[in-house]
This record gives structure tokens, sequence and C-alpha cells, in this order.
């Protein structure tokens, strides 16, 4: 069954990362959300390396996002452009995705990154909590609006089955939804209340976020046509060093550097997981299907997904 304990989390971070799957992504299109820093910035120069013909970083920050940009192109990659997203705001969001609606483009490599782990209630200007609107909220909403744009590239032929990789986690094991928020009418705005978002209920945020992207890749995949090309998955890239630990308290974030430097992978071998979920298991293409991946394979996912609980339309579409 899918649980992961503190020694199998401890073993799992000792595995040996493979290195990075390769692939030839000559005449396709990858479109990196999150990619100036950390996991999307490495994941990013690995796909460079693979000769795409349009890499696209999408970053909320201008100078940031052309300093990555910069950086790639000085490996010799020059197919790759900033196109800028705050997904803290739904207009920009949709504003991101319509660059590529107007233009016709296709997307055969969706990759989302970006998210936030915040310890206190912080609501964006669209009225949501903001770890939820940045690490779930914004992710369905970019990938079904860009679906018309992977679905072209399965037509165009470049792509038989274009990928959405949506950066999940292993700490989704250790989240589920209370009572109290399982039972309300809808579990998204119940999540997003700041009354409720207590500084006890906000400690398992982060963990909660990453519960509900998987959720959403197995709850898509149901919904998507049995014949659809384009394949959704979650990631696991490990516990990595990042600035996603930026937020946390003093206490907490000395915590966090200690017990990374004892456990953490680079950010350069948690990309490796991002990167295999985007082009690996080549033959298994069914089996990636609304899957959950981690240490290059498909992994089961929690109890609590697989629970009555876990599968019922009220987890996922009674929050929307």
């Amino acid at each position: 069954m899918g649980r992961l304990t503190f020694l199998k989390f401890v073993n799992d971070q000792l595995w040996k990362v493979d290195p990075v799957e390769q692939l030839d992504l000559t005449g396709k299109t990858v479109v990196v959300v999150g990619a100036n820093v950390g996991l999307g910035f490495e994941a990013a120069k690995h796909f460079a390396s693979m000769n795409p013909n349009r890499l696209v970083l999408g970053c909320r920050s201008q100078d940031k996002g052309q300093a990555a940009v910069q950086a790639i192109q000085a490996t010799g990659f020059t197919n790759v452009e900033l196109a800028l997203v705050d997904l803290s705001q739904f207009a920009s969001v949709s504003a991101f995705a319509d660059t590529f609606i107007r233009d016709g483009s296709q997307i055969d490599i969706l990759l989302y990154n970006a998210g936030v782990a915040l310890h206190q209630y912080a609501p964006t200007k669209d009225g949501w909590e903001e770890t939820i609107q940045v690490n779930h909220l914004s992710a369905t909403l970019l990938t079904v609006l860009l679906l018309p744009c992977l679905l072209k590239a399965a037509s165009s032929g470049t792509s038989p089955n274009p990928r959405v990789v949506i950066v999940s986690s292993d700490v989704h094991y250790w989240a589920k939804l209370s009572k109290e928020e399982f039972e309300s009418d809808k579990v998204l705005s119940k999540l997003s209340d700041k009354e409720y978002c207590t500084s006890q209920i906000m400690a398992d945020r982060y963990n909660l976020s990453k519960l509900l992207n998987v959720f959403f890749v197995r709850e898509l995949t149901k919904k998507l046509p049995a014949n659809s090309p384009v394949i959704v998955t979650a990631v696991n890239p490990g516990y990595c060093k990042s600035q996603l630990g930026r937020n946390l308290s003093f206490t907490m974030r000395i915590i966090s550097v200690i017990f990374g430097a004892l456990l953490a992978r680079t950010t350069e071998q948690g990309s490796r997981q991002l990167v295999w979920a985007a082009v690996g298991g080549a033959g298994r293409e069914f089996e990636l299907r609304g899957a959950y991946v981690s240490k290059a394979d498909l992994q089961e996912v929690s109890d609590y997904v697989l629970s009555d609980e876990g599968a019922s339309p009220n987890t996922y579409m009674g929050a929307s």
C-alpha cells in the first residue's frame, strides 16, 4: 500500500539518482513554468541539451527570467524565450495561456514546477489562500487552458503523446483532508477561509497542496477521453536543496539547513525526475496516464488517495 514512513523517506533520499533521461526534442515545444531558479531552471537546462525547437520559460520576474534565459543561451542553445506569468493572479495565468492559443502554438511538454510554502495565511488578489492558488489552482487552470495546444502537438505529428507534468511531492503521503474540510460544500473555499487558516492549519498546507496536485492529475485523466493522446502525470523530485523554505521561520530554516545537509538532493538531481516524467517511460505511455512518478518509475499514491474518501467526487470536484 502507499505509505511513507520516515525510514522509507530516508531510504528513498539515499537512492542513487539515475542519469538524466535523454530524448531528441527536435521540432518540439517545451514550456517550463517556474523556470528561473531551482528544479525548473535545472530541468530547463536539461531540455535545452535535447535541442527543442522552442523552449519557453514561464517566470514572474522579468529580471530573473531574463537572467535564466541568458544562462541557458550561454550553453550554446538559442531557441529559448521568456514569458511572464504571475501564478497568484488568474488573469496573468489566462494571459500567459492566451499567447500560445492566439499564435496557434503547439506544446509537446508542459512542466508546471512553480510552488510556494507558506506557514501564515496570505490571500491573493483573487481572494484565495496563496499556497492553494499558486500550487494547485493555477496549475489546474493553466493545464486546462493549454489542452488545445497539447492536442495540436499530437495532431501535427510532433508528439503522439504530449505530456503535462505537475510537480507534486512525497509529502502528499502525509496529508489528508480533515473531516471539517471534507464535509464542507466547497473544499477549496474552506481552505481559503481566513478564519479557518490558523497557524496549525497552515503548518500542513504545503503537504495538502501537493495532495491536491495528485487528485487533479488523476481526476483530469478520468475526464479526458479514453483515446486522448495527452498524458498527465504528477512527479516527486524528492527532498532537494531549493529556495522553497525561504518563508519558514528562523528556527525552521536552521532545522531545514541541517536536515538538508544530511539528506537533500541537489536541485539538478531532483530535476532529473521532472525530466523523466516528461520524456521517460517509453513503451509505458498508457501506464503514465494519471500516474505518480518517483525514483524514475511509477509509484503507488498514498492510501488516502486510494481510500473511499480520497476517491469521492467531493474530494476534488466539490472544491471547484
